[in-house]
């Protein structure tokens, strides 16, 4: 265990015993006793002394104890709606990863874009992106990676060696798979954990509804024109490779869809519920509005998917389904706990009064709107190249919530952006998996990491100003 571990380890217990003793109240007895366990909470979660699904059931276990929530108002929190729309999700990629569709549609969008080397960075992209709006982008990304790393090979084994030019190829590659992850899951409510965070609170606590297609008209232009821009920083400004030739990379991506062999009957099956659901999601509003008496929600449909891939049999004589209940083995578990936690963390807030206290000392401090914005968008943009995304959503979507009550502004215009720029952490590999991923290929080194990413934090951060100012009041 490392020294930071370590003094995490017995710093948030220390801390949380301060705080419940403290001799004054800082802002009431139930307040005070929320603001310890957050406090706990996030000693834990910035030190990772202990895996960040098991710091979320603190709540579980403490706020009975402080007589803050009764055990039951606590433990709803995790079994509420959107756990189950991310489990659903969640079995919808173990499906896709079993049957390999996931790379087999990946091979083919790299095979349609080209082989020239922009448009093999493009094809890497693109794919990626693609991937990461339905799997985790840790998944996305592992799938990338062996193919990037085979078409990379192939410049190193050239005549000329691997030259500056092929560096550069070799460069934006990476990165751009890496970026790409990032961003492409800011297109889907299932893409990353840290919008279901934000749904699920403003479901829970504010009873806003955002559907799956009011997501995606969101998150799909942005991560469309962030992977955009990503796309031209590397290949036009910062990794050039003008002069770089190479074709046998669609010799790589050939050999790849070969070993894959003919699309499968499972590959179908799976692909036909994928599409079913994603159908339903995309048009619930409009079939719940033809069809009242349904009342499909976005959990239902998720739900409804996952129990097909565990019943539906592909082959009824040997009762043979796509997935097997020990396929789960392999599942976001934590991740699932770790929502209960930020909703339960959440609840807490509220019903102390830390909410309220936020709310109200913004409305009295005359703060300009916009500036409080940008400097909200900002921070939670390059503090989560340090903490864990969905971690830091889960801690301060409620305070951000407060402090838009207390702007007198709707929720949405500040929580959507603030919770989108979580998942913009391009600048450091300990920032996301993806970025880990890519740099343990030996091909990037953290200064050059640093180099883009600081450039696209920054973008990010003024088109996410741009979607607070004019887009976001034009939607809702």
């Amino acid at each position: 265990m490392s020294l930071s571990k370590k003094i995490g380890l017995f710093l948030g217990p220390i801390v949380f015993c301060i705080g419940i003793n403290l001799p004054f109240y800082l802002i009431s007895d139930k307040g005070d006793a929320v603001l310890a366990v957050a406090l706990w909470m996030i000693v834990w979660w910035i030190t990772e002394a202990v895996s960040i699904s098991v710091t979320a059931l603190l709540p579980l276990i403490l706020f009975p104890l402080l007589k803050i929530m009764p055990i039951a108002e606590v433990g709803a929190n995790y079994g509420s709606p959107i756990v189950f729309l991310f489990f659903g999700g969640f079995v919808m990629a173990l499906a896709l990863e079993k049957v390999n569709l996931h790379k087999r549609i990946a091979l083919n969008i790299i095979k349609i874009t080209g082989t020239t080397p922009n448009k093999v960075v493009l094809g890497f992209m693109i794919a990626t992106a693609t991937l990461s709006m339905w799997i985790s982008n840790t998944a996305s990304t592992v799938v990338m990676l062996p193919i990037a790393m085979s078409v990379i090979g192939l410049l190193i084994n050239d005549a000329d060696g691997f030259t500056k030019e092929d560096q550069n190829f070799a460069l934006s590659v990476m990165l751009g798979i890496a970026f790409s992850a990032n961003a492409g899951g800011i297109a889907t409510v299932i893409g990353t954990p840290p919008n279901s965070v934000m749904i699920g609170l403003l479901e829970s606590e504010y009873n806003i509804q955002i559907s799956f297609l009011k997501w995606m008209v969101i998150g799909v232009p942005f991560s469309f024109t962030m992977i955009t821009i990503s796309y031209l920083v590397l290949v036009k400004w910062m990794f050039p490779n003008k002069n770089l030739k190479f074709n046998a990379s669609k010799g790589v991506i050939e050999e790849e869809l070969k070993k894959l062999g003919p699309t499968s009957g499972k590959e179908k099956m799976v692909l036909i519920i994928f599409g079913i659901t994603v159908f339903l999601w995309v048009f619930r509003t409009l079939i719940n509005t033809i069809f009242p008496e349904l009342g499909l929600s976005d959990t239902i449909i998720s739900i409804m998917a996952a129990i097909a891939l565990f019943t539906i049999p592909y082959n009824l004589k040997k009762e043979d389904s796509i997935i097997k209940w020990q396929d789960t083995s392999k599942l976001a578990w934590g991740i699932l706990v770790l929502f209960g936690g930020g909703l339960a963390l959440a609840k807490g807030m509220s019903v102390s009064g830390i909410v309220d206290l936020v709310a109200n000392t913004i409305a009295a401090s005359n703060i300009p709107i916009f500036t409080t914005a940008a400097l909200l968008i900002f921070l939670m943009l390059f503090m989560t190249e340090l903490m864990s995304n969905v971690a830091l959503v889960a801690l301060l979507a409620p305070v951000v919530a407060g402090i838009a009550i207390g702007l007198e502004i709707p929720i949405l215009y500040l929580l959507i952006p603030v919770t989108m720029a979580s998942s913009c952490a391009f600048m450091l590999p300990m920032a996301t998996p993806p970025n880990a991923i890519v740099f343990a290929s030996g091909y990037i080194k953290v200064h050059q990491m640093a180099r883009v990413g600081v450039i696209l934090n920054l973008i990010a951060v003024a088109l996410l100003i741009i979607l607070f100012q004019f887009i976001l009041p034009l939607l809702f």
